[in-house]
């Protein structure tokens, strides 16, 4: 990672949206921005907790180890989101790693500061505390869909939710674009068999497809994929 001289509007992240006005000075002082390349990591599985990292632009994927090959992806995380979070707490290891699938720009704050900014800002616990319980849901949600949910369905399912969190562009296609590999990663599958079902929803004229991007044609037959398991 790269730190930079330039440093965002203090508007765009959850941090500086909930903080008081007067809390803004001291965010000032106290982030660092930093430039990072895509493949690279913020943090990894295993690492001591040094800080929270808040995405200024750019996309960045929170993964943790499978087995010795392979990996689960947790969540994807956009511009003005939280990571590091999940280091939170008594034990002071981080427990997933999180690695840029994109060139991105983030705030970091160290550990001690953000645990200070929680203290002086309850508006920021509370959405803080919120969002914990939004993630708990849906990490409900998916552990539930790995155990009852047909390969198919986790799939409808998962770029249902891409679609719904990170939107469309003006041709349709999702405003996230990622590699096959890290799609079959989310959804608990394989390379193979996600190429498979792709092909699948393509020849039903569900999803259409240029090069990475993919385009959501019918959300309801989507929707009925998943619903009706």
């Amino acid at each position: 990672m790269v730190l930079k001289k330039y440093k965002c509007d203090l508007k765009s992240c959850s941090l500086c949206q909930s903080c008081s006005k007067e809390w803004l000075p001291a965010i000032d002082a106290n982030r660092k921005v930093y430039q990072v390349k895509k493949g690279e990591m913020l943090f990894k599985e295993g690492e001591e907790v040094k800080g929270m990292y808040f995405i200024h632009s750019g996309l960045v994927k929170v993964h943790k180890k499978w087995d010795d090959e392979k990996e689960m992806i947790l969540r994807f995380a956009g511009q003005g989101a939280i990571v590091g979070h999940r280091g939170l707490g008594s034990d002071t290891i981080y427990p997933v790693s999180g690695t840029a699938l994109a060139n991105s720009e983030v705030c970091f704050v160290d550990m001690d500061f953000f645990t200070a900014t929680l203290k002086m800002n309850p508006e920021y616990m509370y959405q803080l505390l919120m969002f914990f319980a939004s993630e708990l849901k849906e990490s409900e949600k998916r552990m539930r869909n790995l155990a009852h949910m047909s390969t198919k369905g986790r799939i409808a399912y998962a770029l249902t939710s891409l679609q719904q969190k990170f939107g469309s562009d003006a041709d349709g296609f999702l405003n996230i674009v990622l590699s096959r590999q890290d799609l079959a990663s989310y959804t608990g599958t394989t390379y193979e068999t996600l190429f498979k079902m792709m092909n699948e929803f393509g020849a039903d004229s569900i999803l259409r497809f240029s090069e990475k991007k993919i385009g959501i044609i019918d959300a309801g037959k989507l929707a009925q994929v998943y619903e009706e398991q």
